[in-house]
């Protein structure tokens, strides 16, 4: 039997003033990550899932969130992992 790992990576548009507050709350969410920054307030970020359903929760609750002016999708791949590992 056969596990999938999926990762995607994202680029979030924030309200300025909001970044540092909006990458904490993004950062809480499970299987998410905050690379960058930026003072513009862009987010560099990653999400991490067993499947591609928690991955488009998670970019939906991002979206959701006041302050977030846009979330785009930049990468998606997924892998196949040996469940014999």
């Amino acid at each position: 039997m056969s596990q999938e790992f999926h990762v995607s990576s994202l680029v979030v548009l924030t309200q300025p003033t909001l970044r540092h507050q909006l990458a904490e709350e993004i950062a809480a969410l499970d299987g998410a990550e905050i690379h960058a920054v930026t003072e513009e307030g862009k987010l560099v970020v990653t999400l991490e899932g067993a499947s591609q359903r928690p991955i488009m929760a998670a970019i939906d609750a991002i979206q959701a969130m006041p302050g977030v002016l846009s979330a785009a999708l930049i990468y998606h791949q997924f892998d196949e992992l040996d469940a014999q590992q």
